[in-house]
């Protein structure tokens, strides 16, 4: 790092768990997110300013109006564009020294795969179950680890997945595909706008974590919070044996 990047991430640096050697980790690091939205807004604000090396934005909304309540990485001025492009612009302003790029389309299987490939952490900051499960399938399958959010009202959740560790669950354990769950959108259940805000900005914390091998964390953790009361439960996650994911059966 030259003298400008050892000042830009200085705070980071005087961290005894972070050092150079962790800051150089993250400039190293290719991360994919995948939904640029009310999660993947914050999320990527503090990635691309933590100094996280390659930044992989994934959407194929456009900015709306009504995005401007709460995904803070959009402006006025953005509405028409394509969430990727309005993002990107943003994030290249913030932090030069990161590579952003925008993906203006939602992945098929084949190219979700090459993507998840290329990428040392997975943030699904994605706002339906399809996405979520065929996320989980090719994270599992390709042992990278899966840093999975979501809000909807005043409740949000934040579980990490380490695939590359042997006995991680995943998100159908804790979600069954088969159980159909009913699916809430912002579109027409609203969601508290500081909330989307807390859970992405946790997602980008495990994501540092994890890629500068920091243990502690939410591995096989599922956090909630009831953000009307401010209340915080943690739950541990175990393996479901009978998941078809990454279960024994």
């Amino acid at each position: 790092m030259n003298d400008q990047q050892l000042l830009r991430y200085s705070r980071h640096i005087l961290l005894e768990e972070i050092g150079i050697a962790g800051q150089q980790q993250l400039r190293d690091a290719r991360v994919l997110i995948l939904g640029m939205g009310g999660l993947g807004s914050p999320a990527a604000l503090y990635l691309v300013a933590s100094g996280v090396g390659r930044l992989i934005l994934c959407d194929d909304d456009a900015v709306e109006l009504s995005n401007l309540q709460r995904q803070i990485i959009h402006r006025t001025s953005c509405i028409g564009q394509a969430k990727v492009a309005s993002a990107q612009n943003l994030l290249q302003d913030i932090n030069p020294d990161v590579e952003c790029i925008a993906l203006p389309f939602r992945p098929d299987t084949k190219e979700l795969h090459a993507l998840v490939a290329d990428s040392d952490v997975v943030l699904d900051c994605s706002d339906n179950f399809a996405t979520r499960y065929a996320v989980n399938r090719t994270c599992f399958a390709l042992k990278k680890p899966l840093v999975s959010g979501a809000a909807i009202q005043f409740h949000g959740q934040v579980a990490v997945f380490d695939f590359r560790r042997d006995d991680a669950p995943c998100y159908n354990c804790l979600f069954p595909e088969d159980l159909q769950s009913a699916e809430l959108r912002c579109a027409t259940t609203g969601v508290f706008a500081p909330l989307v805000g807390i859970i992405g900005a946790m997602q980008a914390g495990e994501a540092l974590k994890l890629l500068m091998d920091i243990k502690r964390g939410l591995h096989g953790k599922l956090i909630s919070i009831d953000a009307l009361n401010m209340n915080v439960l943690q739950t541990r996650l175990g393996r479901d044996p009978a998941c078809p994911i990454c279960g024994n059966t």
